[in-house]
This record gives C-alpha cells, sequence and structure tokens, in this order.
C-alpha cells in the first residue's frame, strides 16, 4: 500500500512541475511579445552639440498621455516599450523648441530613432 501512495505522489508532484513550467515558460514568451516598441534619439543644437538638461515629450496621440525624459550629458533619450498607436515627440529647453516629429502605428520597426534639433541662440 506505501509504494501506491508514494508512486501517486510522484506522479502529482510530476504533473504539477510540468503545468508550472509550462505556464511559466508560456509567460515570458508573451513578454518577449509585448516589450513593445522603443524610441530614442539624440536632443542637439544647431551645430550638432547635445544639448543638456533639455526635455523630451511624447505624446500618444490617441490617449493625450505625455511621457517626459531629461536628456543627460550625451543628448540621448529613450522611450522603450511604446505601444502601437501614432505618437508625437519634441523637445525643449528654456525658451526654446524643436519640431514636433511623428512616429505613425504603421511604422512597423521595433526601434525608432529620431534626432531633435533646438535652435539654441
Amino acid at each position: 500500500m506505501f509504494p501506491r501512495l508514494s508512486f501517486r505522489r510522484t506522479a502529482l508532484l510530476a504533473c504539477a512541475l510540468l503545468l508550472v513550467l509550462s505556464v511559466t515558460g508560456s509567460g515570458l514568451d508573451k513578454k518577449d511579445a509585448q516589450q513593445g516598441r522603443l524610441l530614442s534619439g539624440k536632443v542637439l543644437d544647431q551645430q550638432d552639440n547635445p544639448v543638456v538638461s533639455a526635455i523630451v515629450y511624447l505624446t500618444n496621440t490617441r490617449t493625450h498621455a505625455v511621457k517626459t525624459y531629461i536628456v543627460g550629458q550625451d543628448g540621448t533619450y529613450r522611450f522603450p516599450g511604446l505601444s502601437n498607436v501614432d505618437y508625437e515627440v519634441y523637445a525643449q529647453y528654456k525658451n526654446h523648441k524643436s519640431d514636433t516629429k511623428s512616429v505613425s502605428q504603421f511604422d512597423d520597426r521595433s526601434q525608432v530613432y529620431i534626432d531633435l534639433k533646438i535652435d539654441t541662440r
């Protein structure tokens, strides 16, 4: 009687382990597929120097939600994990603003790179 109980317990544990591994594995696949797009670039002045401490504004044109990013010493900005919708992006430094650029939902690139130029004169 004892060996059957042990066999049943082992079989149940094996099934539970397989279930956990299959759920965990499928969760990783979904996470990889749902990482979204990456929008990155640099904020530059007219001489292509980085504009330190510029603020980059990213607007989701569907929800009008705005994300911001303060540029560091190298002038770069990053917005990871973006949904596949239309966005508008621009940079501002003191009283100066770059042109507004668009990222289309029909652009199928997973990584979009846009430099933003500010006339700081």
